[in-house]
């Protein structure tokens, strides 16, 4: 994960909450053949741009597998706002850890293909494939580890080392995934960027320009990202530098 104990002294503590995205895995990751083994087929239902796959409180009946398109998973706020918590893309899993019912709503943010697989199988499955089991386990730790990350973030990061945290996980999983860790496509809107960072949709457009000019990225169509200097991005992230050196380093 991109948590940290050392931050810089800008915080936005009157934006609403949020959190970075996850970096490297800290467990064996639950893979798409395993299940696939286990329970050939599953259902693949399309859902239309800004469709709910669930709702928060719905029942927990199904685990789904994102095969094309992208999810996100947020809370709604008692004002009315919502807090994304995650975005999911094709491959990932989602509605591991819920529990009789979902505790998030999981909008899809374009035309999204779905694969679901009935929870009650997979919980018989598990039972009796120890491998499968230690693997949603993992996964479901995976989800924990994310939820203290947040935490980390709603206290202690800034605006720039929010959203360079952000891209450089995205950098990760692209290079994890075996494409160009460089080049970063953002399917999200800046809107969903900002729920999730828990910023306002101004700051995010401002810290991305911000960055294009210091030359840390390149951006093109507001797609598109290019890491131009990764060492620097890092440091905007504040990973493994103090304060005092982030200071020198601008002066």
């Amino acid at each position: 994960m991109l948590a940290n104990t050392d931050y810089g002294t800008e915080t936005e503590q009157s934006e609403q909450p949020g959190h970075e995205a996850a970096g490297p895995s800290r467990a064996t990751p639950l893979r798409a053949d395993d299940l696939a083994r286990s329970l050939p087929g599953g259902m693949v239902r399309v859902f239309a741009a800004k469709e709910h796959i669930y709702r928060e409180g719905d029942p927990a009946t199904h685990v789904y597998r994102v095969e094309a398109g992208h999810v996100c998973i947020y809370r709604g706020l008692p004002d009315g706002r919502r807090q994304i918590v995650s975005f999911s893309y094709p491959g990932d899993f989602i509605a591991l850890g819920a529990i009789r019912r979902h505790s998030a709503s999981a909008l899809a943010g374009a035309k999204t293909h779905m694969r679901s697989y009935p929870l009650a199988g997979l919980q018989e499955i598990a039972r009796h494939d120890a491998a499968l089991g230690l693997r949603l386990y993992a996964a479901v730790s995976e989800e924990l580890a994310a939820a203290h990350d947040l935490l980390m973030t709603v206290t202690h990061r800034s605006a720039g080392e929010r959203l360079a945290a952000f891209l450089l996980a995205l950098s990760r999983r692209n290079s994890r995934c075996g494409e160009n860790e460089r080049e970063i496509v953002l399917p999200m809107t800046r809107t969903d960027i900002a729920d999730f960072l828990g910023l306002t949709i101004e700051t995010v457009s401002r810290t991305f320009t911000k960055f294009r000019i210091e030359g840390l990225i390149d951006l093109e169509q507001c797609i598109l990202v290019t890491i131009c200097d990764l060492a620097a991005l890092e440091i905007a992230a504040g990973n493994g530098v103090s304060a005092r050196e982030r200071l020198e380093l601008a002066s």
